[in-house]
Protein backbone atom coordinates (compact mmCIF):
# COMPACT_ATOMS: atom_id res chain seq x y z
CA UNK A 1 0.00 0.00 0.00
CA UNK A 2 1.79 3.18 -1.12
CA UNK A 3 1.82 6.15 1.76
CA UNK A 4 2.63 9.79 1.37
CA UNK A 5 6.23 11.24 1.36
CA UNK A 6 7.11 12.69 4.31
CA UNK A 7 9.02 15.23 5.26
CA UNK A 8 9.82 17.52 7.76
CA UNK A 9 11.14 21.19 7.32
CA UNK A 10 12.53 23.32 9.49
CA UNK A 11 11.72 27.00 9.04
CA UNK A 12 8.55 28.39 8.95
CA UNK A 13 9.88 32.00 7.15
CA UNK A 14 9.28 32.34 3.16
CA UNK A 15 11.96 29.37 2.01
CA UNK A 16 10.26 26.56 4.35
CA UNK A 17 6.72 27.93 3.24
CA UNK A 18 7.62 27.80 -0.54
CA UNK A 19 9.60 24.33 -0.40
CA UNK A 20 6.19 23.14 1.36
CA UNK A 21 3.99 24.41 -1.57
CA UNK A 22 6.06 23.32 -4.38
CA UNK A 23 6.15 19.79 -3.04
CA UNK A 24 2.45 19.98 -3.03
CA UNK A 25 2.48 21.11 -6.38
CA UNK A 26 4.59 18.62 -7.49
CA UNK A 27 1.96 15.98 -8.03
CA UNK A 28 3.95 13.69 -5.32
CA UNK A 29 1.60 12.94 -2.79
CA UNK A 30 3.64 14.38 0.97
CA UNK A 31 2.67 14.86 4.18
CA UNK A 32 4.76 17.63 5.66
CA UNK A 33 5.31 19.04 9.17
CA UNK A 34 6.52 22.54 9.37
CA UNK A 35 8.56 23.25 12.37
CA UNK A 36 9.23 26.52 13.77
CA UNK A 37 11.16 27.50 16.80
CA UNK A 38 9.14 30.83 17.20
CA UNK A 39 5.69 30.18 18.53
CA UNK A 40 4.50 32.23 15.45
CA UNK A 41 4.83 31.33 11.45
CA UNK A 42 6.10 33.34 8.23
CA UNK A 43 9.69 33.97 10.42
CA UNK A 44 11.31 37.04 7.96
CA UNK A 45 8.05 38.65 7.10
CA UNK A 46 6.74 39.12 10.80
CA UNK A 47 10.33 39.61 12.37
CA UNK A 48 12.48 41.36 9.21
CA UNK A 49 10.24 43.28 7.76
CA UNK A 50 10.23 47.20 8.80
CA UNK A 51 6.78 47.75 10.62
CA UNK A 52 5.58 50.76 7.59
CA UNK A 53 6.32 47.92 4.88
CA UNK A 54 2.38 47.16 4.26
CA UNK A 55 3.34 46.12 0.36
CA UNK A 56 5.96 43.68 1.38
CA UNK A 57 3.86 41.90 4.60
CA UNK A 58 0.98 41.48 1.99
CA UNK A 59 3.26 38.62 0.97
CA UNK A 60 1.62 36.79 4.11
CA UNK A 61 -1.49 36.48 2.52
CA UNK A 62 0.16 34.03 -0.47
CA UNK A 63 2.17 31.98 2.48
CA UNK A 64 -1.32 32.28 4.60
CA UNK A 65 -2.76 30.37 1.46
CA UNK A 66 -0.04 27.81 1.59
CA UNK A 67 -0.35 27.18 5.09
CA UNK A 68 -3.37 26.40 4.99
CA UNK A 69 -3.32 23.41 3.28
CA UNK A 70 -4.34 19.71 4.09
CA UNK A 71 -0.61 18.45 3.41
CA UNK A 72 0.73 21.00 5.90
CA UNK A 73 0.87 20.54 9.56
CA UNK A 74 2.69 23.84 11.43
CA UNK A 75 4.12 22.59 14.82
CA UNK A 76 5.56 25.42 16.44
CA UNK A 77 7.50 26.78 19.58
CA UNK A 78 10.30 23.92 18.76
CA UNK A 79 13.78 24.61 18.61
CA UNK A 80 15.09 21.62 16.08
CA UNK A 81 18.67 20.83 17.17
CA UNK A 82 17.67 21.63 20.68
CA UNK A 83 14.40 20.28 21.74
CA UNK A 84 14.40 17.77 19.40
CA UNK A 85 17.27 16.35 17.40
CA UNK A 86 17.53 15.47 14.39
CA UNK A 87 18.60 12.07 14.36
CA UNK A 88 14.81 11.45 16.55
CA UNK A 89 13.39 13.41 13.79
CA UNK A 90 14.68 10.91 11.34
CA UNK A 91 12.82 8.64 12.62
CA UNK A 92 9.12 10.23 11.47
CA UNK A 93 10.06 11.75 8.38
CA UNK A 94 11.59 10.18 4.75
CA UNK A 95 13.79 13.75 4.63
CA UNK A 96 14.16 16.62 6.17
CA UNK A 97 14.56 20.32 4.78
CA UNK A 98 16.29 22.86 6.53
CA UNK A 99 15.14 26.33 6.05
CA UNK A 100 16.19 27.93 8.54
CA UNK A 101 17.13 31.50 7.38
CA UNK A 102 19.35 33.89 9.30
CA UNK A 103 18.87 36.74 11.86
CA UNK A 104 22.00 37.06 13.31
CA UNK A 105 24.25 40.42 11.85
CA UNK A 106 27.82 39.90 10.53
CA UNK A 107 30.64 42.08 12.23
CA UNK A 108 32.11 44.86 10.98
CA UNK A 109 35.89 44.32 11.37
CA UNK A 110 37.25 48.10 12.32
CA UNK A 111 38.70 49.81 15.35
CA UNK A 112 35.95 50.70 18.32
CA UNK A 113 33.67 48.23 16.39
CA UNK A 114 32.89 47.46 19.85
CA UNK A 115 31.98 50.60 21.78
CA UNK A 116 28.76 51.06 23.18
CA UNK A 117 26.89 52.53 20.71
CA UNK A 118 27.51 50.40 17.61
CA UNK A 119 24.49 48.00 17.06
CA UNK A 120 23.85 45.25 14.93
CA UNK A 121 21.15 45.89 12.18
CA UNK A 122 19.31 42.64 13.40
CA UNK A 123 19.06 43.45 16.61
CA UNK A 124 17.65 46.59 15.98
CA UNK A 125 14.77 45.35 13.32
CA UNK A 126 14.61 42.73 16.02
CA UNK A 127 13.32 45.66 18.61
CA UNK A 128 11.06 47.46 15.99
CA UNK A 129 9.51 44.15 15.06
CA UNK A 130 8.36 42.53 18.64
CA UNK A 131 10.92 40.03 18.58
CA UNK A 132 10.89 38.46 21.75
CA UNK A 133 14.57 37.44 21.32
CA UNK A 134 15.70 41.00 21.44
CA UNK A 135 15.75 43.81 23.86
CA UNK A 136 12.39 45.47 24.50
CA UNK A 137 14.14 48.99 25.31
CA UNK A 138 16.75 50.40 22.87
CA UNK A 139 18.60 53.82 23.50
CA UNK A 140 17.83 56.25 21.23
CA UNK A 141 19.25 59.43 22.71
CA UNK A 142 21.76 59.70 19.60
CA UNK A 143 20.75 63.23 17.86
CA UNK A 144 23.49 62.05 14.83
CA UNK A 145 23.34 58.20 13.69
CA UNK A 146 25.45 56.47 11.00
CA UNK A 147 24.33 53.53 9.28
CA UNK A 148 26.72 51.18 7.70
CA UNK A 149 25.76 49.91 4.70
CA UNK A 150 23.73 50.43 1.18
CA UNK A 151 20.73 47.97 1.01
CA UNK A 152 17.38 47.54 1.50
CA UNK A 153 18.21 46.72 5.37
CA UNK A 154 20.08 50.06 5.91
CA UNK A 155 17.25 51.97 4.27
CA UNK A 156 14.93 49.99 6.89
CA UNK A 157 16.33 51.00 9.88
CA UNK A 158 17.42 54.69 8.86
CA UNK A 159 13.67 55.47 7.62
CA UNK A 160 12.51 53.95 11.27
CA UNK A 161 15.01 56.12 12.88
CA UNK A 162 14.16 59.11 11.13
CA UNK A 163 10.16 58.45 11.48
CA UNK A 164 8.50 60.03 14.16
CA UNK A 165 6.32 57.90 17.02
CA UNK A 166 3.45 58.62 15.91
CA UNK A 167 4.00 58.15 12.03
CA UNK A 168 4.65 54.71 12.84
CA UNK A 169 2.11 53.78 15.38
CA UNK A 170 -0.86 53.12 12.72
CA UNK A 171 1.21 50.05 12.35
CA UNK A 172 1.45 46.85 14.17
CA UNK A 173 4.89 48.22 17.01
CA UNK A 174 3.82 47.15 20.11
CA UNK A 175 3.42 49.55 23.00
CA UNK A 176 7.31 49.29 24.15
CA UNK A 177 8.61 50.14 20.60
CA UNK A 178 6.29 53.31 20.33
CA UNK A 179 7.05 54.70 23.49
CA UNK A 180 10.79 53.91 22.79
CA UNK A 181 10.38 55.74 19.47
CA UNK A 182 8.58 58.88 21.79
CA UNK A 183 11.51 59.18 22.87
CA UNK A 184 14.48 59.26 20.05
CA UNK A 185 16.36 62.27 19.82
CA UNK A 186 17.68 61.54 16.40
CA UNK A 187 17.74 64.31 14.29
CA UNK A 188 20.50 63.28 11.39
CA UNK A 189 20.59 59.61 9.80
CA UNK A 190 23.81 59.32 7.83
CA UNK A 191 23.68 56.47 4.84
CA UNK A 192 27.39 55.47 3.93
CA UNK A 193 28.86 53.44 0.89
CA UNK A 194 32.01 52.42 0.16
CA UNK A 195 31.09 52.69 -3.25
CA UNK A 196 29.23 54.50 -6.08
CA UNK A 197 25.34 54.99 -6.94
CA UNK A 198 25.52 52.19 -9.51
CA UNK A 199 26.63 49.95 -7.13
CA UNK A 200 23.83 50.32 -4.13
CA UNK A 201 21.58 47.89 -3.16
CA UNK A 202 18.62 49.43 -2.82
CA UNK A 203 15.62 48.51 -4.75
CA UNK A 204 14.09 51.47 -6.71
CA UNK A 205 10.72 50.89 -4.60
CA UNK A 206 12.38 51.29 -1.04
CA UNK A 207 14.66 53.82 -2.13
CA UNK A 208 11.39 56.17 -3.09
CA UNK A 209 9.48 55.58 0.09
CA UNK A 210 12.32 57.23 2.10
CA UNK A 211 11.05 60.22 0.76
CA UNK A 212 6.84 59.82 1.47
CA UNK A 213 7.72 61.08 5.01
CA UNK A 214 6.81 64.91 5.80
CA UNK A 215 9.27 64.50 8.44
CA UNK A 216 12.19 63.41 6.79
CA UNK A 217 14.31 65.22 4.13
CA UNK A 218 16.55 62.83 2.09
CA UNK A 219 19.98 64.16 0.50
CA UNK A 220 22.55 63.33 -1.20
CA UNK A 221 25.97 64.97 -2.40
CA UNK A 222 25.82 65.91 -6.24
CA UNK A 223 29.61 65.00 -5.72
CA UNK A 224 28.85 61.78 -5.01
CA UNK A 225 26.97 61.06 -7.73
CA UNK A 226 29.89 59.40 -10.31
CA UNK A 227 29.62 56.72 -12.72
CA UNK A 228 32.76 54.66 -14.74
CA UNK A 229 32.54 52.75 -17.44
CA UNK A 230 31.28 49.55 -15.60
CA UNK A 231 28.74 51.63 -13.72
CA UNK A 232 27.15 53.04 -17.09
CA UNK A 233 27.02 49.30 -18.04
CA UNK A 234 25.43 47.77 -15.09
CA UNK A 235 22.59 50.77 -15.52
CA UNK A 236 22.33 49.84 -18.94
CA UNK A 237 21.88 46.15 -18.44
CA UNK A 238 19.37 46.98 -15.29
CA UNK A 239 16.67 48.73 -15.46
CA UNK A 240 15.99 48.03 -11.04
CA UNK A 241 19.53 49.99 -11.21
CA UNK A 242 19.02 52.46 -13.40
CA UNK A 243 15.76 53.60 -11.51
CA UNK A 244 18.13 53.54 -8.10
CA UNK A 245 20.34 55.82 -9.89
CA UNK A 246 18.03 58.59 -11.63
CA UNK A 247 16.49 58.74 -7.72
CA UNK A 248 19.74 59.42 -6.24
CA UNK A 249 20.11 61.68 -8.70
CA UNK A 250 17.19 63.36 -8.29
CA UNK A 251 17.63 63.41 -4.64
CA UNK A 252 21.09 65.50 -5.43
CA UNK A 253 19.83 68.32 -7.82
CA UNK A 254 16.45 69.09 -5.93
CA UNK A 255 15.24 71.70 -3.27
CA UNK A 256 15.32 71.14 0.31
CA UNK A 257 11.67 70.52 1.85
CA UNK A 258 12.23 71.87 4.96
CA UNK A 259 11.81 68.22 6.55
CA UNK A 260 12.84 68.66 10.35
CA UNK A 261 15.14 65.29 10.50
CA UNK A 262 17.93 64.52 7.37
CA UNK A 263 18.36 61.32 5.78
CA UNK A 264 22.13 61.92 3.87
CA UNK A 265 23.13 58.91 1.27
CA UNK A 266 27.05 59.44 1.25
CA UNK A 267 28.47 57.47 -1.29
CA UNK A 268 32.81 56.60 -1.88
CA UNK A 269 33.26 56.86 2.21
CA UNK A 270 34.72 53.87 3.55
CA UNK A 271 34.37 53.17 6.98
CA UNK A 272 37.56 52.57 8.86
CA UNK A 273 37.03 53.72 12.53
CA UNK A 274 34.50 53.90 14.94
CA UNK A 275 35.68 57.03 17.43
CA UNK A 276 34.67 56.93 21.17
CA UNK A 277 35.35 58.30 24.73
CA UNK A 278 34.50 56.47 27.98
CA UNK A 279 34.00 53.74 25.57
CA UNK A 280 30.97 55.18 23.65
CA UNK A 281 30.72 56.42 20.16
CA UNK A 282 31.32 59.84 19.50
CA UNK A 283 32.01 59.24 15.56
CA UNK A 284 32.94 57.96 12.49
CA UNK A 285 35.77 58.08 10.77
CA UNK A 286 35.84 57.57 7.04
CA UNK A 287 38.07 57.05 3.70
CA UNK A 288 37.26 59.01 0.54
CA UNK A 289 37.44 56.20 -1.96
CA UNK A 290 36.95 56.75 -6.23
CA UNK A 291 35.75 54.28 -8.92
CA UNK A 292 39.23 52.78 -10.43
CA UNK A 293 37.36 52.01 -14.01
CA UNK A 294 35.77 48.80 -13.38
CA UNK A 295 33.38 49.06 -10.87
CA UNK A 296 35.32 48.67 -7.96
CA UNK A 297 36.93 51.77 -6.14
CA UNK A 298 40.16 52.76 -4.69
CA UNK A 299 41.52 54.75 -1.61
CA UNK A 300 42.52 58.15 -2.22
CA UNK A 301 44.17 58.89 1.28
CA UNK A 302 41.26 61.54 2.19
CA UNK A 303 39.71 61.00 5.51
CA UNK A 304 36.84 62.46 7.32
CA UNK A 305 34.98 62.28 10.82
CA UNK A 306 31.23 62.45 11.24
CA UNK A 307 30.25 63.61 14.64
CA UNK A 308 27.79 60.34 15.03
CA UNK A 309 26.57 59.22 18.54
CA UNK A 310 25.59 56.02 17.29
CA UNK A 311 26.74 53.53 14.65
CA UNK A 312 24.36 50.34 12.52
CA UNK A 313 25.75 48.26 10.58
CA UNK A 314 23.91 46.59 7.99
CA UNK A 315 26.23 44.78 6.41
CA UNK A 316 24.74 41.49 6.10
CA UNK A 317 22.51 38.91 8.11
CA UNK A 318 24.68 35.69 9.52
CA UNK A 319 22.80 32.40 9.80
CA UNK A 320 23.23 30.43 13.17
CA UNK A 321 24.32 26.62 12.98
CA UNK A 322 21.62 23.88 13.87
CA UNK A 323 23.04 21.57 16.33
CA UNK A 324 23.35 18.10 14.52
CA UNK A 325 23.68 19.42 10.58
CA UNK A 326 27.03 20.15 9.21
CA UNK A 327 27.94 24.26 8.99
CA UNK A 328 30.19 26.38 7.74
CA UNK A 329 31.41 28.82 9.72
CA UNK A 330 33.08 30.88 7.88
CA UNK A 331 30.35 31.22 5.30
CA UNK A 332 27.68 30.98 8.04
CA UNK A 333 25.38 28.35 5.44
CA UNK A 334 24.83 24.70 5.37
CA UNK A 335 27.78 23.14 3.25
CA UNK A 336 25.19 21.91 -0.04
CA UNK A 337 25.53 21.09 -3.73
CA UNK A 338 22.48 23.11 -4.33
CA UNK A 339 19.93 21.19 -2.29
CA UNK A 340 21.97 17.63 -0.47
CA UNK A 341 23.43 18.82 2.81
CA UNK A 342 26.91 17.80 2.14
CA UNK A 343 29.34 16.80 5.46
CA UNK A 344 33.07 17.54 5.77
CA UNK A 345 34.43 15.17 3.15
CA UNK A 346 31.93 16.83 0.65
CA UNK A 347 29.43 13.46 0.29
CA UNK A 348 25.89 14.23 0.87
CA UNK A 349 24.25 13.30 4.08
CA UNK A 350 21.31 11.26 3.27
CA UNK A 351 18.03 12.50 3.08
CA UNK A 352 19.09 16.20 4.52
CA UNK A 353 18.64 18.78 2.30
CA UNK A 354 18.55 22.49 2.97
CA UNK A 355 16.98 25.45 1.09
CA UNK A 356 17.15 29.91 1.57
CA UNK A 357 19.55 31.59 3.22
CA UNK A 358 20.89 29.09 5.76
CA UNK A 359 21.23 27.55 2.35
CA UNK A 360 22.98 30.27 -0.10
CA UNK A 361 23.64 33.13 2.44
CA UNK A 362 21.27 36.57 2.81
CA UNK A 363 21.34 37.40 -0.43
CA UNK A 364 18.76 38.46 -2.53
CA UNK A 365 15.01 38.97 -2.61
CA UNK A 366 12.12 37.18 -0.85
CA UNK A 367 10.91 36.20 -3.98
CA UNK A 368 14.14 34.24 -4.60
CA UNK A 369 14.11 31.75 -2.56
CA UNK A 370 11.23 30.11 -4.89
CA UNK A 371 13.70 29.32 -7.23
CA UNK A 372 15.81 28.56 -4.40
CA UNK A 373 13.13 26.25 -3.62
CA UNK A 374 12.69 24.24 -6.56
CA UNK A 375 16.00 23.37 -7.09
CA UNK A 376 16.00 21.82 -3.21
CA UNK A 377 12.27 19.92 -3.87
CA UNK A 378 13.65 18.29 -7.28
CA UNK A 379 16.72 16.80 -5.69
CA UNK A 380 14.57 15.20 -2.99
CA UNK A 381 11.96 13.99 -5.16
CA UNK A 382 14.27 13.01 -7.18
CA UNK A 383 16.08 11.05 -4.45
CA UNK A 384 12.92 9.48 -3.04
CA UNK A 385 11.45 8.35 -6.35
CA UNK A 386 15.14 6.78 -7.22
CA UNK A 387 14.30 5.04 -3.63
CA UNK A 388 17.34 6.66 -2.34
CA UNK A 389 15.62 7.57 1.19
CA UNK A 390 15.74 5.25 4.15
CA UNK A 391 12.31 3.92 5.00
CA UNK A 392 11.81 5.91 8.64
CA UNK A 393 10.78 4.03 11.87
CA UNK A 394 7.17 5.46 11.39
CA UNK A 395 4.85 7.04 9.09
CA UNK A 396 2.00 7.62 11.31
CA UNK A 397 1.99 11.70 11.64
CA UNK A 398 -0.03 11.05 14.99
CA UNK A 399 3.34 9.07 16.24
CA UNK A 400 5.22 12.57 16.04
CA UNK A 401 2.53 14.40 18.10
CA UNK A 402 2.72 12.10 20.72
CA UNK A 403 6.54 12.17 20.98
CA UNK A 404 6.88 15.69 21.28
CA UNK A 405 4.16 15.52 24.16
CA UNK A 406 6.14 13.17 25.90
CA UNK A 407 8.88 15.74 25.63
CA UNK A 408 6.18 17.95 27.60
CA UNK A 409 6.46 20.62 24.45
CA UNK A 410 4.04 23.26 24.53
CA UNK A 411 3.64 23.02 20.90
CA UNK A 412 1.78 25.77 19.07
CA UNK A 413 0.00 25.01 16.05
CA UNK A 414 -1.88 26.54 12.86
CA UNK A 415 -5.52 26.62 14.47
CA UNK A 416 -2.97 28.37 17.38
CA UNK A 417 -1.84 31.15 15.09
CA UNK A 418 -5.67 31.60 14.06
CA UNK A 419 -6.34 32.69 18.06
CA UNK A 420 -3.39 34.49 18.20
CA UNK A 421 -3.71 36.51 15.17
CA UNK A 422 -7.42 37.17 16.04
CA UNK A 423 -5.76 38.55 19.64
CA UNK A 424 -3.23 40.84 17.93
CA UNK A 425 -6.13 42.13 15.62
CA UNK A 426 -8.58 43.10 18.47
CA UNK A 427 -5.65 44.84 20.31
CA UNK A 428 -5.02 46.93 17.26
CA UNK A 429 -8.84 47.29 16.47
CA UNK A 430 -8.89 48.74 20.27
CA UNK A 431 -6.46 51.93 18.89
CA UNK A 432 -7.92 52.12 15.40
CA UNK A 433 -5.14 49.95 13.90
CA UNK A 434 -4.93 46.38 11.81
CA UNK A 435 -3.06 45.11 14.58
CA UNK A 436 -0.94 45.63 17.94
CA UNK A 437 1.62 42.69 18.21
CA UNK A 438 2.28 40.85 21.29
CA UNK A 439 5.52 39.92 22.06
CA UNK A 440 6.01 38.50 24.92
CA UNK A 441 6.68 34.45 23.95
CA UNK A 442 4.60 33.19 27.08
CA UNK A 443 1.83 35.19 26.12
CA UNK A 444 2.03 34.39 22.27
CA UNK A 445 1.88 30.61 23.25
CA UNK A 446 -0.51 30.99 26.00
CA UNK A 447 -2.73 31.72 22.55
CA UNK A 448 -1.23 29.58 20.11
CA UNK A 449 -0.52 26.51 22.00
CA UNK A 450 -2.57 23.79 24.02
CA UNK A 451 -5.86 25.15 25.29
CA UNK A 452 -7.39 23.88 28.42
CA UNK A 453 -10.13 21.45 27.77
Amino acid sequence: MSRPLRVAVVGAGPAGIYASDLLIKSGQEVSIDLYERMPTPFGLIRYGVAPDHPRIKGIVKSLHNVMEKPEIRFLGNINVGVDVTVEELQRYYDAVVFSTGATGDRVLDIPGADLEGVHGAGEFVGFYDGNPNFSRDWDLSAEQVAVIGVGNVGLDISRVLAKTADELHVTEIPDNVYENLRASAAREVHIFGRRGPAQAKFTPLELKELDYSDTIEVTVDPEDIDYDEASETARRESKSQDLVCQTLEHYAIRDPKGAPHTLQIHFFESPVEILGEDGKVTGLKTERTELDGNGGVTRTGKFTVWPVQAVYRAVGYRSDAVEGVPFDDKRAVIPNDGGHVLDEDGAAVPGLYTTGWIKRGPVGLIGNTKSDAKETTGMLLEDYNGGKLAEPESTDPAEVLAFLEGKGLAVTTWEGWHRLDAAERALGEAEGRERKKIVEWDEMVSHAGPQDK
